[in-house]
């Protein structure tokens, strides 16, 4: 401890009491999770000179134990070096340290590999729960305690669990665990308190003796009465709202939720008023980079951007909000003096052209190098330990579907987003809640390809164990389909390994350099004219800018060497014409085929397949008219192309000072998907169904002195075979577009939507 700093609770003033003296806290929320470490100063500090005594932070289990046992406080995880900035900027800690904290964030900050025990219940006392809580714990807080104020830290109150009383289970054993935990790792020193809604309701199952009882409460309500709820809890001590709602979050196919400035200054100055201690939740929301974000029940996932309409923009820009407030706290305080850190700077870098690199499926044995796991029924994610991103379900067709055919997942066992193709050929996405049910095409022994997208785990209320994948079985029809390949799919490790880059300079020196084109059937209908007598009659065929010939061409006599470029393990596909055997002289004994070995530089190729190639009897049995009915009844009805991959490069300008700068990347013509810039995951785009139609790009992710590579998986369908291919670096966000939404826009600061659910 260090002589002379305490910090407590006074119930004879019902105030805090810090270095004895009465203390009323102004607070504002940032999660060091959604900032940029980059940009973690630069964010502190505008918040100290709005006024703000201390910061308020959510711990994301999740985020530092991706694996069990693994521990990951480094680079942008650095908790401690972000409690250190805040001690140095002159703010305030309040540390929300879990084990749950909701915050739409994936899974309340729960990590997805505790339901590999299916049976498990989470935040309550079952006894694995516990025991991993108890480890996490064992880890974190021992950091955390030389962090705490009266250790000459920053850290003046510890929050235990999250609005547990908005909970089904109402375990008080298991607050009752997490209260004794958190005093043998920090002590009894240290104020330890919960957060609820305001009411009686929720207070009922969230408060625990031992733990200070604080309430979260929106803007525009009755003040009086929301404390009035703290009293029933708390007939002492001092009033706080840990919660104050500046803004509000959102959801994809949602309007984007804004809040007046007017109303938040309102009911901020009518807390103030009556000497209650508030937070700001949010003073600045931030990004869900990768795949971080959360979803509400029924399912409805967060955008990439957790902006909130914050005081802080996303970016970190001042907005009308941010000096409304400031105002407001200057009735009640003395504000910092000196001059506030300015808006950073934005810059429109222009259109960047991408070029198609690859389908997930040509490049899936680089996506999944430990290869599929072979499995009767679908299995989940955590199942085969894929905890985010992508996995892809591959089974057989069982029977021919000559016409569409019904793929279903009758028990909504789509979680969440599926994009299907039939061998190669899309046929439409399957989605939780909104599409069970799409219509099919194909050959018996085709594969069926389903490429799963976790869209982001729930984060409130019961249904939190939220299992991804095919979590229940697909029918075709009336039939259970089984004999699944399951691969788990490392974009993020290919993306960082540049597998995307090798494969565009492989492919473009291959098919730019020769312009040639693999062997391809194509396929149409001659109408022979009525009216006319004596038709049909002999006529010739011409063939304008058709050639008879892919990496090149070998030829008798004329051609015996090419140079090729590929991978280790790609297929060599080697088709060998007859073109006519000798007919006169002595050597009509005329063998074709690969009639002696091939070498690759010095080396004998070996191992082949050989297939002999019945061409005439498939043209016979109408084979390619029937494929390119598939083909045009799947492509052509529905609009959709199979998940690719495209890439390309962007340059910062050379003779700007100061550059990079932020920016915003825009995808005009894109419909859904993901996006690296340099190896970093910014997130999902889906402009398409909106509110988002830019991701914020910070400026550390780029660089000056080499090309940022670009990769882009879109999901459904590019703009690429209709309009430029490209997409944008602009200098303004847009997360307010005006699209055709889905349904109205839930009401502001209400979850009574979700209360069923709870």
């Amino acid at each position: 401890n260090v002589p002379g700093r305490s910090f407590g609770i006074d119930y004879d003033c019902n105030c805090f009491v810090k270095d004895g003296k009465p203390f009323r806290y102004i607070s504002g929320s940032i999660h060091y999770s959604r900032v940029p470490s980059y940009y973690w100063k630069d964010r502190l500090l505008k918040m100290k000179m709005a006024g703000l005594d201390a910061i308020q932070t959510y711990v994301p289990w999740n985020y530092h134990e991706p694996q069990m046992g693994t521990y990951d406080f480094f680079g942008g995880k650095d908790l401690e070096y972000f409690l250190q900035l805040a001690n140095d900027t002159g703010l305030l800690v309040i540390l929300r340290a879990g084990p749950y904290i909701c915050a739409e964030w994936d899974m309340g900050g729960l990590p997805a590999w505790l339901l590999e025990k299916k049976s498990i219940v989470l935040r309550s006392s079952d006894s694995d729960y516990l025991e991993a809580v108890e480890r996490w714990m064992d880890v974190l807080l021992p950091k955390m305690r030389p962090y705490l104020y009266q250790n000459g830290g920053p850290i003046i109150m510890v929050q235990v669990e999250n609005e547990y009383g908005s909970y089904f289970a109402c375990d008080y054993d298991y607050l009752r665990f997490l209260l004794k935990l958190f005093r043998m790792h920090l002590g009894d020193e240290v104020v330890l308190f919960t957060t609820d809604g305001a009411s009686q309701f929720h207070l009922k199952c969230g408060a625990l003796q031992g733990l200070y009882a604080t309430v979260d409460f929106a803007p525009g309500g009755n003040v009086t009465a929301a404390f009035l709820a703290q009293r029933s809890s708390e007939p002492k001590g001092p009033l706080v709202n840990s919660e104050f709602y500046t803004g509000w979050l959102d959801h994809w196919g949602h309007r984007h939720s804004v809040v007046p400035a007017q109303t938040i200054a309102k009911t901020l100055n009518e807390i103030l008023a009556c000497g209650a201690n508030v937070n700001l939740y949010m003073f600045i929301g931030g990004t869900n980079f990768a795949y971080w974000n959360g979803a509400n029940m029924p399912y409805m996932p967060q955008p990439t951007s957790y902006d909130y309409d914050a005081p802080l923009s996303e970016a970190g820009d001042l907005t009308e909000k941010y000096f409304a407030l400031r105002k407001v706290i200057g009735m009640y305080k003395q504000l910092p003096e000196g001059l506030i850190p300015p808006t950073t700077p934005k810059f429109a870098y222009g259109k960047v052209r991408l070029q198609k690199a690859s389908t997930v499926l040509e490049v899936l044995d680089g996506l999944s190098p430990s290869g599929p796991v072979r499995s009767t029924y679908p299995l989940t994610f955590v199942e085969i330990k894929q905890y985010f991103g992508y996995v892809l379900y591959r089974t057989t067709l069982p029977k021919n579907c000559l016409e569409p055919t019904p793929l279903s997942s009758p028990l909504n066992g789509v979680h969440d987003r599926a994009y299907v193709s039939v061998n190669g050929v899309p046929q439409g996405v399957l989605e939780r809640d909104k599409s069970l049910q799409i219509n099919i095409t194909g050959q018996a022994g085709a594969n069926l390809d389903i490429l799963v997208e976790n869209m982001g785990r729930v984060n409130f209320g019961r249904y939190n164990n939220d299992f991804k994948g095919l979590v229940s079985n697909l029918t075709l029809a009336q039939d259970i389909l089984v004999g699944w390949e399951i691969y788990p799919l490392d974009i993020d490790g290919a993306v960082n390994s540049d597998i995307f880059y090798l494969l565009d300079h492989l492919e473009r020196s291959a098919v730019e350099a020769l312009s040639y084109e693999v062997p391809t059937f194509y396929t149409g209908t001659l109408s022979i004219p009525g009216g006319i007598p004596d038709l049909p009659q002999d006529t010739y065929v011409n063939f304008p800018g058709w050639t008879k010939v892919p990496q090149g061409v070998l030829e008798r006599d004329k051609s015996l060497q090419i140079n090729i470029t590929g991978q280790a393990g790609a297929n060599l596909d080697i088709l060998v014409e007859n073109m006519g055997r000798v007919n006169f002289g002595r050597y009509n004994n005329d063998f074709k085929g690969l009639v002696s070995n091939l070498t690759l530089a010095q080396d004998i190729l070996v191992g082949w397949e050989i297939y002999p190639l019945d061409i005439d009897g498939a043209v016979n049995s109408d084979i390619f008219y029937l494929l390119d009915h598939l083909e045009r009844s799947a492509v052509e009805a529905l609009s959709y192309e199979v998940p690719t991959f495209y890439t390309g490069t962007l340059s910062i300008p050379g003779g700007i000072p100061d550059l990079p700068q932020d920016t915003y990347v825009n995808f005009p013509g894109w419909t859904k998907g993901q996006i690296w810039i340099n190896g970093f995951n910014l997130g999902r785009y889906w402009p398409a169904r909106g509110p988002q139609l830019t991701l914020y790009v910070p400026r550390n992710v780029l660089v000056a002195s080499v090309p940022n590579n670009i990769t882009v998986l879109e999901l459904e369908r590019s703009p690429c075979s209709t309009q430029a291919c490209e997409i944008e670096f602009v200098d303004e966000p847009n997360i307010n577009a005006t699209l055709q939404h889905e349904t109205d826009k839930p009401p502001l600061f209400i979850r009574e939507l979700w209360m069923r659910l709870l």
